[in-house]
């Protein structure tokens, strides 16, 4: 009798790369000559999970969004994982836009996650614990199929498959 296979699909954000890829963006921005003279910054608060850019117009707000999402791609960190507020007018003509780092599964997108693995009717048991859903089976090949399916799908978290057994 074959013993069970499982596997947790989460949705995590290494905060030390963040944290790394935030200070990256800061040092470029002092050497940058489009910067120079600029009174724009770039902060993150890893208790919070938030990120602030304060700017001195949409240009270049919009180019240190850029630089962020360039040094979290090289390093691995999520771009869904950064959802940024809307944009608002500061003092000075500045412009700042607020943005949060999500850790883990909202339940909404979890229900989805199960329902879409119940309707390729494989046999696997798949349940919601906590911010992260585990599915289970007795067929490695039907877990591979349902890692490839959710990795196809498109979904407003980035998906991790964790803890492969």
């Amino acid at each position: 009798m074959p013993q069970e296979s499982s596997f947790d699909i989460a949705s995590s954000v290494d905060l030390q790369e963040l944290d790394n890829a935030v200070n990256q963006v800061v040092k470029e921005m002092q050497t940058r000559y489009d910067f120079k003279g600029s009174k724009s910054e770039l902060t993150f608060d890893r208790k919070e999970k938030a990120i602030s850019i304060l700017a001195d117009n949409d240009l270049r707000l919009k180019s240190i969004i850029d630089m962020l999402f360039a040094k979290c791609a090289k390093r691995g960190v999520p771009l869904k994982a950064i959802k940024f507020g809307a944009v608002e007018r500061a003092l000075d003509q500045m412009v700042r836009q607020s943005g949060s780092v999500v850790q883990g599964i909202p339940q909404e997108e979890a229900k989805e996650i199960v329902k879409r693995i119940k309707a390729l009717k494989l046999k696997v048991q798949s349940t919601i614990q906590g911010d992260s859903v585990r599915v289970s089976g007795k067929s490695k090949d039907d877990l591979q199929t349902v890692i490839h399916t959710l990795r196809a799908a498109n979904f407003s978290v980035a998906l991790q498959f964790v803890n492969y057994r």
